[in-house]
């Protein structure tokens, strides 16, 4: 497999993008989640506004006008092209952390009632804000970690009934 990223935007606009695209990209963090962009000799500000990490989307905010950005990587696709969903036939009951962070907010406590796709937390990693979201509705039988803690991959965060 190649080391390529899909880059769907808005469901309109497709590219492919390779590390080198990545690394060329003349951008700078100017505040937490904004970014001054040039490209072509033409300036961008650029605002990180909305993430779903679990499902990798987000809302990136470019000169003041919203855009619905998904990616996928070479095994996002292979998956998909055989016609299969990741985790559409197991029952998640257990979030873990997808990667290591600083837990900044936690949206829910114990016995709350939740919707899929509803905030359970917001986990900083790399400088980025990323909203772990429930999987399925439920209820939340445990909470493991608090606000201000730093979790390490693979760490139980959040248990549902």
């Amino acid at each position: 497999m190649s080391k390529s990223t899909k880059v769907t935007v808005n469901d309109l606009h497709h590219f492919n993008l390779s590390l080198k695209d990545v690394d060329q990209l003349d951008s700078v963090e100017t505040e937490h989640n904004h970014f001054h962009i040039i490209q072509e000799r033409i300036s961008y500000t650029a605002e990180i506004s909305k993430t779903d990490f679990q499902n990798k989307c987000y809302t990136v905010k470019i000169n003041n006008t919203d855009y619905q950005v998904n990616i996928s990587n070479d095994l996002d696709n292979l998956i998909a092209d055989m016609g299969f969903e990741i985790g559409a036939s197991k029952k998640v009951d257990v979030i873990n952390a997808p990667m290591p962070g600083l837990i900044l907010d936690i949206s829910v406590k114990v016995g709350d009632h939740v919707k899929a796709d509803d905030s359970l937390l917001v986990l900083e990693a790399m400088k980025m804000e990323n909203s772990i979201v429930s999987p399925h509705d439920g209820i939340i039988k445990s909470i493991a970690i608090k606000e201000g803690i730093t979790v390490d991959k693979g760490d139980v965060l959040i248990e549902f009934e």
